[in-house]
């Protein structure tokens, strides 16, 4: 072999030995795995240094100088070591030129701006008041001190100063509010909306009724806002948001209208222009505005019987309705029909089960009546708009053939389950936000409760109901208002709201008719509103003129009996 091939044949060896695998190791001649090879060698990483991050110059919001200082110690705890979404840091100041980002209080509109807080207030007097309305000129003039005095709470002086152009001239202690409208006659109160309680009564202001369920609060001139405005008002918004809470004091979700109304017994002379003039006749008047609520309450005496003969005399009193009648009761927005009447069973146990069926049929929730006693004394529980109730109805009168038995329909007699529903009503109010409890009493034509009456409506009352209202009476009668800080906290007593559908057109005091319109807000009653309304043409509620509303409103405040 040549020198050359021998050369090129041991380079080819060499190669093929190289790329073979090498032989495995013995355990005893392995290196320990936490060894590396002796032949290893190091391999260097190069990690960048860090870039430092600047910290970003903090956002600076200006605040309005009139803002209280409850507010402001909010959001300055808000603030305090937080930030934006953005990563700034926010910084209060009342320098306006400083700042590119403003909170800025306004009246109350809608738009998108970004809200930190909402306020209504409402101006008030005394339940027992005459007066309903007052224009935004008056107001203004008794803001700034002329004609008869209006007292303004410290957080209605303090955020409503800019709105109203000064500082109120009549600013008072909201503890001391009620004592100051008491002792000065003609006086008017503005507080927060959340802070009434039935003892006041809401005027309007131009119109607006900041207690009912369709207020706008555009145009308002008590409502304003806490907005951010500026190229940056997201982000502090982000940062601001629930700094002050609650945001509004006055959230429609949270507010519920019920509307209770008095005896309807449409029948006699009643059904008699029905026929004539159309079975919606009643509520062609003041059916929008009952309708209008969010719980529209009919007590009705008497029951629907297929075939039910018109019968006009005078002296008539075995009733009944037509089922066709239900349009009327249809028109007024009925939602619940409470059956304390002791008419519920003039046809008879038969005719009562009859009327129960069509009730079941249309979808009507009843309750007061039932089957037997069992489902008579039951309570019916509602919700709407966040707020819970119970209602409950009983017959406190004769005659007997009217009462359930455990096995017979009829209604709740109350005398019999007296025990059981004041045990039911301090256990729903423990589970419920408003229990409404309403009796058909002993009947008078008077506008002064009995003495027995008060007693009764003040023990359920006692034992834990909001609401308490007497059925029976036709004629309206009086009410009694409790505050927040009663016993018993907020509530209200309506001793008896006269006829509603009814036909009794011998007297003015039995013409005269009582809606009221409660409004509950966050669980809790704030207001009742007395709608005022007298029957004409036997059949047909029409609404009171100012003349007429002056007298029914006197009559029953002055009929009310004396708090001990």
């Amino acid at each position: 072999m040549n020198s050359s091939k021998l050369i090129f044949f041991l380079f080819a060896i060499f190669l093929l030995g190289a790329c073979s695998a090498p032989a495995k190791q013995s355990a005893a001649t392995k290196p320990p795995h936490d060894t590396p090879p002796a032949t290893s060698t190091p391999i260097l990483i190069h990690v960048p240094a860090p870039t430092a991050t600047p910290t970003p110059e903090p956002l600076t919001v200006s605040i309005p100088a009139q803002l209280p200082e409850d507010y402001l110690t909010a959001l300055q705890k808000k603030v305090a070591g937080g930030s934006s979404s953005s990563g700034l840091a926010i910084r209060l100041t009342d320098d306006q030129q400083e700042a590119t980002t403003h909170i800025v209080l306004r009246p109350a509109r809608e738009d998108n701006a970004p809200i930190l807080a909402e306020r209504v207030f409402v101006v008030v007097a005394p339940f027992a008041t005459l007066q309903d309305k007052i224009s935004l000129r008056e107001l203004q003039q008794r803001w700034e001190g002329t004609g008869k005095p209006l007292f303004v709470t410290d957080e209605a002086g303090a955020l409503l100063e800019g709105v109203m152009g000064s500082k109120p001239a009549n600013p008072v202690d909201e503890d001391a509010l009620m004592q100051q409208l008491q002792a000065t006659p003609g006086a008017l109160g503005v507080l927060p909306f959340d802070h009434l309680d039935p003892t006041y009564k809401v005027i309007k202001v131009d119109g607006a009724n900041p207690v009912d369920n369709r207020f706008e609060i555009e145009g308002y001139p008590l409502a304003i806002q806490l907005v951010v405005q500026g190229p940056a008002s997201q982000d502090a918004m982000t940062a601001l948001a629930d700094a002050i809470s609650p945001v509004t004091n006055r959230d429609p979700a949270h507010l519920t209208t019920l509307l209770m109304t008095g005896v309807t017994a449409m029948a006699r002379m009643t059904a008699y222009r029905m026929e004539q003039k159309g079975y919606d006749y009643p509520a062609r008047v003041i059916g929008p505005e009952l309708s209008a609520a969010d719980i529209t309450h009919i007590s009705n005496e008497i029951p629907f019987i297929e075939g039910c003969k018109v019968n006009t005399s005078e002296h008539n009193l075995t009733f009944c309705s037509k089922p066709a009648y239900w349009v009327a009761l249809e028109k007024v927005g009925t939602d619940i029909v409470g059956l304390s009447g002791n008419h519920v069973n003039d046809f008879g146990r038969k005719g009562a089960r009859e009327s129960l069926a069509f009730y079941e049929k249309i979808g009507i929730p009843v309750y007061g009546s039932g089957l037997n006693v069992e489902e008579a004394c039951k309570p019916l529980i509602l919700e709407r708009n966040g707020n819970s109730f119970a209602f409950i109805a009983a017959l406190a009168y004769r005659p007997a053939q009217a009462w359930a038995t455990e096995t017979q329909p009829g209604t709740c007699y109350f005398y019999d389950n007296r025990q059981k529903i004041m045990a039911m009503i301090r256990s729903l109010s423990q589970k419920v936000d408003i229990v409404a409890v309403e009796l058909q009493f002993f009947e008078t034509y008077k506008p002064y409760p009995t003495s027995g009456q008060v007693k009764t409506f003040r023990a359920l009352r006692q034992a834990g109901a909001d609401i308490v209202t007497g059925v029976q009476s036709h004629v309206p009668q009086a009410l009694e208002p409790y505050g927040e800080h009663d016993a018993g906290g907020a509530g209200i007593i309506a001793y008896g709201l006269g006829n509603f559908f009814f036909d009794q057109m011998w007297s003015q005091p039995t013409r005269d008719e009582l809606y009221l319109r409660h409004t509950i807000y966050n669980g809790k009653l704030i207001h009742t509103e007395i709608l005022t309304g007298v029957l004409y043409d036997y059949a047909q509620p029409h609404w009171t003129t100012p003349e007429q509303r002056s007298s029914i409103l006197k009559r029953i405040f002055n009929a009310a009996p004396r708090r001990q």
